[in-house]
């Protein structure tokens, strides 16, 4: 059983107000400054901060006094119509009909139009199910162009008592027509150094593949092309963020059929040094890409070792081209779920031995 609270725009104003209180949530919603308006929600064992007309991002995380999120040069989220114009987020709707970096032949948005787009409704729904108690932030939004793509987007954000967050996406095909559907779920962990990556498939080059394409947006140096080149070779030495320079320009890697657990569930996990962690799982069934982006920059820094998706993120023309648009015919629907969040020293323990023991059996 659950309760839904609609969440109209007029309801934030520049002071923040409690929207709900439970044993478990208190839910606080205001407008910043600079016009957005953000939803803060504190838990049993943290914090997360929400944009609820913003693409419903998922703008910031601290479980057990960790934060989650990437450092970048954003304080706080700006008004944008592309992702680039407010990069500091921890994790945000990739697509939908384009995603990935643009190529010289495509004319669309960085990670698409779903990111930054403007919803025309959300809500707050509250209340418990197989799992305990739970809010959620939910809403869609409409895409229609006059001959053209017609879809509704409709995302959800899940917190529960936990430290793990649970961001959904389902899309329905409105139009008469097919449509292109490519999605990412963008998660944007904070780089940590030193920190150890599992994942449930082997380090090896046909397993672990980097990208050699250079993105435009990168200025190539000669040991950033040598390091491609030994991580194309002998991709285990991705496998630990030490010396946190060589990955200043990014490096982008592409995991091939992780394995997954009885449930469907696949999963990757960032152990930090002192033992705690943070952990991704996902349904291959629903995601048949892995892409895993590591940037230790001046201006930014970011860990996303899991980025579960439908293709990998080089844009519409180059990912048309190898098969990996997918097409969603008319009036059906696509669903895609993930969970993510912190993890203790014994959570990171037990969870890494899941994923080791998924890669060993998958070898045998």
């Amino acid at each position: 059983m659950s309760v839904i609270i609609p969440l109209p725009r007029e309801r934030f104003g520049l002071a923040p107000s409690v929207l709900a209180k439970t044993d478990s949530f208190t839910v606080t919603g205001w407008r910043t400054a600079l016009g957005i308006e953000m939803i803060g929600v504190d838990t049993p064992r943290g914090r997360v901060e929400m944009l609820p007309y913003m693409g419903q991002m998922l703008w910031d995380a601290v479980f057990d006094g960790v934060r989650l999120t990437m450092d970048s040069a954003f304080p706080e989220p700006r008004p944008a119509q592309v992702i680039v114009e407010t990069y500091g987020c921890l994790a945000y709707h990739s697509g939908l009909l384009r995603n990935g970096c643009p190529g010289p032949q495509d004319d669309h948005p960085l990670h698409g139009e779903m990111a930054c787009a403007t919803m025309d409704a959300a809500h707050l729904e509250i209340g418990e199910d197989g799992q305990g108690a739970f809010l959620r932030l939910g809403g869609h939004v409409d895409y229609i162009r006059g001959f053209g793509p017609h879809y509704r987007a409709m995302p959800s954000i899940t917190v529960r008592e936990s430290t793990l967050v649970e961001m959904a996406m389902t899309v329905e095909n409105r139009s008469a027509l097919p449509m292109n559907l490519m999605y990412m779920c963008h998660v944007n962990f904070a780089f940590v150094e030193d920190g150890r990556i599992h994942q449930a498939a082997p380090f090896t080059p046909e397993r672990t593949r980097v990208r050699r394409d250079v993105p435009a947006h990168v200025q190539p140096t000669r040991a950033y092309t040598d390091f491609i080149e030994r991580l194309a070779e002998a991709p285990e030495d991705s496998a630990t963020l030490d010396a946190p320079e060589k990955w200043n320009p990014e490096q982008v890697l592409y995991i091939e059929r992780p394995a997954a657990d009885a449930s469907g569930e696949s999963h990757a996990l960032l152990e930090r040094p002192a033992g705690d962690g943070f952990s991704m799982s996902w349904r291959p069934d629903q995601f048949d890409h892995l892409a895993r982006w590591i940037l230790n920059g001046e201006d930014a820094s970011v860990a996303a070792f899991a980025l579960p998706s439908t293709c990998e993120p080089e844009g519409y023309t180059a990912e048309k081209a190898k098969g990996h648009v997918r097409s969603l015919p008319a009036g059906e629907t696509a669903h895609f779920a993930t969970r993510f969040g912190y993890t203790d020293k014994a959570e990171t323990t037990a969870l890494a031995k899941t994923i080791s023991d998924l890669t060993e059996k998958e070898n045998a």
